[in-house]
């Protein structure tokens, strides 16, 4: 008999405590049960664009460590991700043939993902390369791989559940793109420019020729006779490849960035220009290629795919963007997709989360269903976001080094910003009372910006800490901030124009964020955890007790009897304050998320997970709770459940059942226990 448990304390939260040794055989798939959070944001992982291939009306977009993300590009101006699949390795190129995506993924090589329902992607088989799969391509039974400095790889795909490598060639360079056209497979070599390989013979590829371009050819299209390669600092290289063996530059353009990616289409050639955006070059003429429009894009331009009227660029941090270039003297943007972001601070209003997204600005998540967590606008700040406040129909982000950026969020679906205010330092944490935003600036300190008139933002006063102030709280007239090394620092604030130190506490290690409630300070401390300061009796302020977390502390949360902690690495902590001089952790939750900052509203937490996105957990008692079994498919299972483990005979079946595919999910209702509730939950399979 085989067994995995998990205990479930319920002491106003759901998610405690560890997992017991799994006793599986060797043999069988090992037995767990995991609590699962109530709700997450986005559904899938993500990270930064650097491939798109358009399909049927989807972009298949190469998401690095996020691997493959499936977008419906059907409406360019409300794009939405509807699928994806985390790849094992890190995903740089993509191409789609029939009902398959093929994935370069890096050192985990070929992969091959059915897509044929792009809201269930599922990976169906793959090939392990000898070296770095960097760019891929498609014709007919056979993908062909870019793959750095084992060169082209040619792999069998007939059959997708059993990939099989039938030959290749080690070109001279470090193959990072690849085109098929005809017999040839064409390569972009990098520092050895353009490789024609003949691959009439899979078994025995051939090079033909090449060019060896004055840049660095990191991708490349062909069109008719000719090949267009993306050169680097060198712009676009137009080849004469009609005679393989005699490979000859017809003409080029200078596009001034950095090529790094090409697509064609009729007599023009689009241009993934880095930090120069989307190039669109008339290539009519090979002899006198000339630029006759473009866009620029707000992130890296790296790779470009065109389908219709729409040039769709992978733009790296900024994710996904599909330019208008039915007319090319007039390219518009038509709409966008941010891929990637990094959920920095998180504030809660109503029906909306705020998220402060780092790369990717402003978002706004609907979290009335938590089990369904959608976004439903947003605002890309020209900044890094880091923080973020609600009041009104305002929200307020510390956007790092543009300062605090004021966005109307009166409308989710169409934010707005209407003024802001540049701060002079590296706006990282903002609160705001009244008619006043604090913005704790780092370097320049503590900031007071009168918001009113949210157009016409105006510093009144502030205070130069002596450290770096990392957070702010704001409680009657008193601004508290978390001025790293420096400690607790305590201003009065009751005339903004006059802001006075009046105290503060020095930290043993570096002071990140602060919660006040009462006459309390909750204080993160990178080094030691929690610390409690009691602030009732200015400038007297005195440590009445703490809490050790694991990791490292980096923002905290109180509600009722408890603070939230989050601790990076270290997940969620938990810890019993309802007596300040003694201070015990009750829990650590979430320990696999990478949580930066949490908020507590309504019997739920929010966390700001880092890329990981939103996680939202329930805090109550009486809510529903769903754990995750794994075992061995197609054999049957018991789920058990105990609440106190000193009898002779605990466990209570929960239900047996016997499933084709793990992992399952069970969602126990019967939560509501005792007055120091706790539950167990154990599986076993004969």
């Amino acid at each position: 008999m085989k067994y995995s448990s998990l205990r479930v304390g319920l002491k106003s939260l759901l998610f405690a405590g560890g997992f017991a040794a799994s006793l599986a055989a060797a043999s069988a798939a090992p037995l767990s049960v995991q609590p699962l959070p109530q709700g997450k944001w986005p559904a899938w992982p993500r990270d930064f664009a650097r491939d798109v291939v358009v399909a049927g009306g989807h972009a298949f977009v190469a998401l690095g460590e996020a691997g493959l993300g499936v977008f419906d590009v059907s409406d360019p101006a409300h794009c939405m991700q509807v699928g994806g699949l985390d790849t094992t390795g890190y995903a740089v190129g993509v191409a789609v043939a029939g009902n398959h995506a093929y994935v370069a993924d890096e050192y985990s090589g070929l992969q091959v993902i059915d897509v044929s329902n792009p809201t269930n992607c599922v990976r169906v088989g793959g090939y392990v390369t000898s070296g770095i799969a960097l760019g891929v391509a498609v014709a007919g039974n056979f993908a062909y791989v870019a793959d750095a400095e084992a060169g082209l790889q040619v792999i069998d795909v007939s059959n997708p559940a059993n990939c099989v490598r039938v030959g290749g060639f080690d070109t001279s360079g470090y193959a990072v793109g690849v085109a098929v056209a005809g017999s040839h497979a064409y390569v972009a070599d990098y520092f050895a420019g353009l490789q024609v390989i003949d691959v009439r013979n899979p078994a025995n590829c051939v090079r033909v020729g090449g060019n060896n371009t004055s840049g660095t050819a990191y991708d490349v299209a062909v069109s008719g006779s000719r090949a267009y390669v993306a050169d680097g600092i060198s712009g676009l290289q137009v080849i004469d490849v009609s005679n393989p063996t005699n490979c000859v530059r017809v003409g080029g353009f200078n596009t001034g960035g950095t090529a790094n990616g090409v697509a064609v289409s009729g007599n023009h050639a689009y241009v993934a220009d880095r930090n120069a955006g989307l190039q669109v070059i008339d290539v009519s003429n090979p002899t006198n290629c000339v630029r006759v429009g473009g866009h620029p894009t707000s992130g890296t331009s790296w790779d470009v795919a065109v389908s219709g009227n729409y040039a769709y660029v992978a733009d790296l941090d900024a994710g996904l963007q599909m330019i208008d270039v039915s007319n090319p003297a007039n390219c518009t943007r038509a709409g966008g997709y941010i891929t990637g972001g990094d959920a920095r601070g998180v504030a809660v209003s109503g029906n909306h989360a705020y998220v402060a997204d780092y790369s990717a600005g402003l978002q706004v998540i609907d979290v009335r269903n938590p089990a369904n967590c959608v976004r439903v606008g947003g605002y890309d700040t020209s900044g890094y976001a880091l923080g973020v406040a609600v009041a009104g129909n305002y929200a307020y982000v510390a956007d790092e080094y543009s300062g605090l950026q004021v966005i109307d969020v009166s409308d989710p679906a169409n934010c707005v910003r209407v003024g802001g205010y540049l701060t002079g330092g590296s706006a990282n944490g903002v609160a705001v009372s009244g008619n006043h935003a604090y913005v704790a600036d780092q370097n320049a300190g503590l900031q007071v910006i009168d918001v009113s008139n949210p157009t016409n933002c105006v510093r009144v006063g502030g205070h130069a800490t002596s450290g770096y102030a990392y957070g702010v709280a704001v409680a009657g007239n008193y601004a508290y901030v978390t001025d790293d090394y420096e400690g607790l620092q305590v201003i009065d604030v009751s005339d903004p124009t006059n802001c006075v130190r009046v105290g503060g506490y020095v930290l043993s290690g570096s002071a990140a964020s602060v919660a006040v409630v009462g006459s309390y300070a909750y204080v993160v401390d990178q080094n030691s955890g929690l610390q409690v300061i009691d602030t009732s009796n200015p400038p007297n302020y005195m440590r009445t007790d703490g809490y050790r977390t694991t990791g490292q502390a980096y923002a905290v949360a109180v509600a009722g009897n408890y603070a939230y902690v989050a601790n990076l690495d270290g997940g969620l902590q938990v810890i019993d304050v309802s007596d300040p001089g003694n201070c015990l952790r009750v829990v650590r939750l979430a320990s696999s998320v990478f949580a930066r900052v949490v908020a507590v509203v309504a019997g739920r937490i929010f966390v700001a997970a880092s890329e990981q996105g939103l996680l939202v957990l329930p805090t109550l008692a009486n809510v529903q709770f769903t754990v995750r079994v794994d075992a061995t498919p197609g054999t049957p299972f018991t789920l058990e459940a105990a609440t106190d483990l000193r009898g002779s005979n605990p466990w209570t079946p929960l239900l047996t059942t016997n499933v084709p595919a793990m992992p399952f999910d069970y969602v126990d209702f019967d939560v509501k226990l005792a007055e120091k509730p706790q539950k167990f939950y154990r599986v076993r399979q004969p």
